[in-house]
């Protein structure tokens, strides 16, 4: 059951979406990375402008979760010309997955 307050600005994965992110489409299973940026990463963005997305808590993140979020965020479109990283902020004591989200965020990437 995802947690999530739409009136909030920030999205912690491991307890409003789950522990266990996986996949790139919805039909690899109820987590996907198109899921989680299509219902809670975009419509935050949409309504506050900026979102921090904290990541720690979360049993690991597959390089396909992850592109298909940010990646695909970019590939959207949705926000015109904006850089995305000004969009959201990333908290995790893991400093190599920031260093991989910020790839796919680099318009050069895409």
């Amino acid at each position: 059951m995802m947690v999530y307050d739409p009136e909030t600005a920030v999205i912690d994965v491991a307890s409003a979406y789950t522990r266990f992110p996986a996949g790139r489409h919805r039909t690899d299973g109820p987590y996907s990375g198109e899921r989680f940026r299509d219902d809670l990463l975009i419509p935050a963005i949409e309504k506050h402008g900026h979102v921090t997305v904290r990541l720690d808590g979360a049993m690991g993140y597959g390089s396909s979760f992850l592109e298909e979020v940010f990646g695909g965020l970019l590939r959207s479109r949705r926000f015109g010309d904006a850089d995305l990283r000004s969009l959201i902020t990333l908290e995790t004591r893991d400093r190599s997955l920031i260093d991989e989200i910020e790839e796919y965020l680099s318009p050069l990437r895409h």
